[in-house]
């Protein structure tokens, strides 16, 4: 095999753990078209804003406006977990719409989750009856209703 052919093999086999991360094969055909572009710019030479495929890049690298502290390492919680917290506090007491309940996030919980992550997962708490989904008639949009 060529030398590119070979290179791009090797590139590809330590990126397929990544993307074998990624259940919806959608998505892992995505990422791997994105790494794909990335990586034919590179070659190019037009390589600002792909120093991550750099080997000389370094992980900790900073830039001018971003500074890790301390807790830089530390994950922050998905969403699965937050809103199996707010279960047990008194928030679906009263119900709530699936963007209220992410801008609550966002606020109480410092997690910019987008609504499409949470619908999901609040839909499994429904069919598990940890919450209730109902319509609401004013916007004809769901929302949820812990069931106490």
């Amino acid at each position: 095999m060529s030398k590119p052919i070979e290179k791009l093999k090797k590139q590809l086999i330590e990126i397929s753990e990544v993307v074998n991360a990624f259940r919806s094969e959608a998505v892992q055909v995505k990422v791997v078209d994105k790494l794909l572009d990335a990586m034919i710019e590179f070659e190019r030479g037009d390589a600002e804003g792909y120093e991550f495929l750099s080997k000389k890049a370094s992980k900790n690298k900073t830039t001018d406006n971003e500074s890790y502290n301390s807790t830089a390492g530390r994950k922050k919680p998905g969403a699965t977990k937050v809103l199996n917290q707010l279960l047990t506090t008194d928030f679906f007491k009263k119900s709530h719409s699936i963007s209220a309940i992410a801008e609550y996030c966002k606020e109480h919980y410092d997690s910019d989750f987008k609504t499409s992550e949470l619908s999901g997962i609040l839909l499994k708490l429904a069919k598990e009856n940890k919450l209730k989904r109902q319509r609401n008639n004013d916007n004809n949009r769901f929302e949820y209703i812990g069931i106490y």
